[in-house]
């Protein structure tokens, strides 16, 4: 089985919460599912949830190199330079990223985020999208800042062959394992996804797939 989430802002990607914040179990009732990954509580869009362990590693690992793919409204009006830099990779403290996909695109159409992003009236912004590989910690927020231009609001729109479609925020769709195979076999790395998913482990009892 396959959750696709869009995780609302200052929502924490976990079920439970000591300091009683928003958590998952908020929103998904679906018992012994857990996120394929993070995606920070400052941050919005999609987040895969599975009961399976191989297909949580799959989508988590970076090893892998699952693509994914955001939309970032940054502070300033970014140009190609910047998207140049984006694309070929840019210095942070634990070493240099890998190429990614970068570009400048209109303001896209989405929800309003609450609370609002603060603009500062005086300094415009603009939208890029940005396609990753690595799973740094906050990779994008850190990337567009070494660039020159902070990020204001950042939405995760797609994790490989799955995307944010119109799911609304605070919403789920869950995909039976005939569509989560479909999937899979259009990955052109990914070899015998039949046997994938047949090979069932809970990822509740896979130490690397409970992170917090």
């Amino acid at each position: 089985m396959l959750v696709l989430f869009n995780k609302p802002f200052d929502v924490l990607s976990q079920f439970t919460d000591q300091d009683e914040r928003e958590t998952l179990a908020d929103y998904i009732p679906i018992k012994n599912v857990y996120p394929a990954g993070r995606l920070d509580r400052d941050s919005e869009g999609l987040l895969l949830l599975t009961d399976h362990g191989k297909l949580q590693n799959l989508i988590a690992s970076p090893a892998f190199k699952l693509p994914k793919t955001y939309w970032a409204q940054v502070e300033g009006d970014i140009n190609e330079d910047a998207i140049d830099a984006l694309k070929n990779g840019v210095e942070l403290k634990d070493g240099v990223t890998a190429p990614a996909k970068a570009a400048i695109i209109d303001e896209p159409e989405v929800w309003p985020r609450n609370p609002p992003i603060r603009e500062r009236k005086a300094i415009p912004t603009s939208w890029l999208e940005l396609s990753i590989t690595e799973g740094r910690n906050r990779q994008v927020r850190r990337m567009t800042a070494a660039v020159g231009y902070p990020t204001l609001r950042l939405i995760r729109v797609a994790i490989g062959p799955w995307n944010l479609g119109d799911l609304q925020p605070g919403h789920y769709h869950q995909l039976p394992d005939e569509r989560v195979l479909e999937a899979l076999a259009k990955m052109p790395n990914l070899k015998n996804p039949e046997q994938l998913l047949l090979n069932n482990e809970n990822p509740r009892h896979k130490r690397s797939g409970h992170k917090r």
